[in-house]
């Protein structure tokens, strides 16, 4: 039964790092660069902080490796949200909001079939 339990330390942590992680990589050079840089460099490196998220967080968790992921990218997601005071923000950001969910849980995944 112990298999069924969520890991919310490692969750949130991976979460957070993830989030982190991304905006320490991106910003600076969005800042230097313009938005037109974030907009398109912001999707694919949500999917790729969260699924690295995920497969760091997946090192010490059993099981439900996708669910996990799917949650690491949720708090990414919420992080994120909180940060910039749930302003309205443009497509790529929903974009990126749905790619931080969707690289979670590949990362999860990919976890999961390394495990087997």
């Amino acid at each position: 039964m112990s298999g069924w339990k969520l890991h919310w330390g490692r969750i949130v942590a991976a979460g957070l790092l993830s989030e982190i992680a991304l905006i320490i990589a991106i910003v600076p050079l969005g800042l230097r660069l313009g938005d037109a840089f974030l907009r398109y460099t912001a999707p694919p490196g949500s999917f790729l902080a969260c699924f690295l998220g995920a497969l760091w967080a997946s090192r010490r968790i059993p099981s439900r490796l996708v669910l996990h992921g799917v949650l690491i990218g949720l708090v990414a997601t919420l992080f994120y949200l909180a940060i910039s005071r749930f302003q309205q923000e443009p497509l790529a950001y929903v974009i990126a909001h749905a790619l931080k969910l969707i690289g979670g849980a590949t990362g999860g995944y990919v976890a999961e079939r390394r495990k087997k």
